[in-house]
């Protein structure tokens, strides 16, 4: 009984500190939602790009020999530029092949110069973009919009369209990262502005169908449901593993039934 006003004293005391205790304690300030930084444009030497990238020496030949390999290594570079990056249609080595030869070598400077700049848009454009690139009408290149093209988009089938010749089909990206493009096109752009009559292109080489599949066929080839000897000799040696397989199973049966008989005996 002498230990009650102990007891009722320390709970007192307990009850009269806890809410100064919670009242001390300065709330906690709601989390501040801090966007991430943007990721950096990653730099990229157009020269090695387009020299391990794939077949597109000839076009990177030309670039060089025009100093237009530099107006586009500056865009690239030029991160702050009010439409930054690049965009680069790369024909192919075959593209440049099927010209006559008579095309680019009775160019002046300037002429295969202007040729070259018509092969850039001065942006950047993902694979994305280019629904609305075919929507907007004709794009204009580092040439200019007397050099523009147009670009036509169905059902994912992309196209590159310039005055002369057939429109140029979009073959594969081969690099797309800001700040730069590069796409593969299977033939090369041949603006009016650059050339006053349509340059002689040589026709596509047809694509050879592929060979049969080797083998002697016997009652009618693939495409009637004949089967090959291969084929059969298969099936003969999987019938013939199936009864080895059988033929050991009742073996087996047989030795347990002659196990059990002698054990009777005994």
């Amino acid at each position: 009984m002498e230990r009650k006003p102990t007891v009722l004293l320390a709970v007192t005391i307990l009850c009269l500190a806890l809410p100064r205790a919670a009242l001390s304690q300065k709330p906690l300030s709601p989390p501040i939602d801090t966007p991430a930084p943007a990721p950096a444009p990653r730099d990229v030497n157009l020269t090695d790009l387009l020299s391990l990238a794939g077949p597109y020496n000839t076009f990177l030949s030309y670039l060089i020999k025009t100093d237009v390999i530099k107006t586009f290594q500056t865009q690239a570079n030029d991160t702050d530029h009010p439409t930054p990056g690049i965009t680069i249609f790369a024909p192919e080595d075959s593209a440049f092949a099927a010209l006559n030869k008579s095309a680019l070598s009775n160019l002046t400077a300037d002429r295969l110069r202007e040729l070259m700049l018509c092969h850039a848009l001065p942006r950047y454009h993902p694979l994305s973009t280019f629904s609305s690139l075919a929507a907007s009408g004709p794009v204009p290149t580092f040439a200019g919009g007397a050099c523009a093209v147009n670009v036509t988009y169905d059902a994912g089938r992309i196209r590159v369209v310039s005055s002369w010749g057939k429109a140029a089909r979009l073959v594969s990206s081969v690099y797309s990262t800001p700040p730069a493009a590069v796409y593969a096109l299977d033939r090369v752009l041949l603006p009016d502005q650059v050339f006053p009559t349509e340059p002689e292109v040589a026709a596509a080489a047809p694509v050879p169908a592929p060979a049969p599949a080797p083998g002697k066929r016997r009652g009618g080839d693939a495409t009637d449901g004949g089967v090959t000897d291969a084929a059969a000799d298969g099936e003969k040696s999987s019938a013939s593993g199936r009864g080895f397989g059988a033929g050991r199973v009742l073996a087996g049966y047989m030795l347990l039934g002659l196990v059990g008989f002698a054990v009777l005996l005994m």
